[in-house]
């Protein structure tokens, strides 16, 4: 399992890499606080998302996570970003975090389609035996998108976080494993018809 550089291209995204030059789309994108409520850095700055994709930028560079920018074609610009994060080369495994998407395509086919790409990438090309995900057990909306998509429950961290404003936050940690993956990609293809 080697993570390199590689842009993943579907029919509603194109995935690719983040870099410096991706600063302003990026606060553009995510220039709405309703995307942060849920996530462990607030961004109501473009001071402060130079910080969050400088902090990505290094964390590439150590071989820790792998952050990418996610283009819709439909408008060419980018809406969000995610990230491959707590890699484990020895164990084979990755999960996919740090995800989020402008409003504007909220509730569209573009989070699932984007899901679905880093999954196959995973699991087709990486050769990753689990791809864990994980969300604020207050945020509903992730859990239910991150259900629809296949992935398996696995249970709640208690008091696993510290957010921003001091909130002790609870996490609900979902999986899928290489052995799912068949039936995950069957039903993440019927969806995506």
């Amino acid at each position: 399992m080697e993570i390199t550089p590689v842009v993943l291209s579907g029919d509603r995204v194109i995935i690719q890499p983040m870099e410096d030059c991706h600063v302003q789309e990026l606060f553009d994108a995510g220039n709405n606080l309703d995307i942060w409520a849920y996530m462990p850095m607030k961004v109501h700055s473009l001071e402060e998302m130079k910080h969050l994709v400088n902090g990505a930028l290094q964390a590439r560079e150590q071989g820790s996570e792998f952050p990418f920018v996610i283009l819709d074609k439909n408008s060419g610009k980018i809406v969000g970003s995610t990230r491959f994060l707590n890699i484990s080369i020895q164990n084979r495994n990755l999960e996919i975090g740090w995800t989020w998407l402008s409003p504007t395509v909220w509730r569209t086919r573009v989070n699932t389609e984007c899901k679905y790409l880093l999954l196959k990438h995973c699991f087709e090309t990486l050769g990753t035996i689990r791809v864990q995900l994980k969300t604020d057990s207050r945020n509903v909306r992730s859990q239910q998108a991150i259900e629809r998509l296949g992935a398996v429950k696995e249970g709640v961290l208690r008091n696993h976080m510290v957010m921003p404003d001091g909130y002790v936050r609870d996490s609900v940690f979902y999986s899928v494993i290489n052995q799912e993956w068949v039936l995950v990609k069957d039903k993440l293809e019927s969806m995506l018809q």
